[in-house]
């Protein structure tokens, strides 16, 4: 005799108002699994909407920053095209620095339109500078309180003194173009 066939007896050697109660409580039980199927399904679906929400969340935040950054280094840079004059040079700008070595030559260049910007360019030669002074013109130039691009820099020793170096820049100071906001 298998299992099934002992639910069936049972079944039927059961009254007719236990066997319908009994109906009842297996409907109930069916109609609950089947609800909390449901809920479960909802709750799944709401738990991989609030995932995703939270992924683009972390993103937008992220874009957030950037976006802050860039428009700091926008304003900085404005704010040094504000400071440039019309009567500035890369060269003024270089002498300005009061780093010179032995000898100091600067040979204006042709200079470039470009997004609204006007780069004035220079060759800028100096011999026989140390290492820091070097390194101190450099950082004067790039992070002045005018907008002056480092284009090209080239170091050399020097054959006489191999502690003293001869620089080669191209340096271009940064306008707006005319009729440029």
């Amino acid at each position: 005799m298998t299992a099934f066939d002992r639910i069936r007896d049972a079944y039927g050697a059961m009254d007719s108002r236990t066997r319908l109660r009994w109906g009842y409580a297996l409907m109930a039980i069916l109609a609950l699994a089947v609800a909390f199927s449901a809920f479960h399904d909802r709750i799944a679906l709401l738990e991989k909407k609030r995932i995703r929400r939270e992924a683009d969340l972390v993103e937008m935040m992220g874009l957030k920053n950037s976006v802050r950054e860039a428009r700091s280094v926008s304003q900085r840079l404005t704010n040094r095209l504000a400071a440039t004059r019309g009567d500035e040079t890369p060269a003024r700008i270089v002498e300005e620095t009061g780093i010179r070595g032995k000898s100091t030559r600067i040979t204006p260049m042709k200079g470039e339109e470009r997004g609204g910007f006007v780069e004035d360019a220079a060759e800028v030669k100096i011999e026989g500078l140390t290492a820091n002074e070097a390194v101190n013109l450099l950082h004067r130039l790039e992070k002045g309180p005018r907008p002056v691009v480092v284009k090209k820099a080239l170091l050399r020793t020097r054959f006489d003194d191999p502690a003293r170096l001869d620089l080669t820049l191209t340096v271009a100071l940064l306008r707006q173009a005319p009729g440029a906001r």
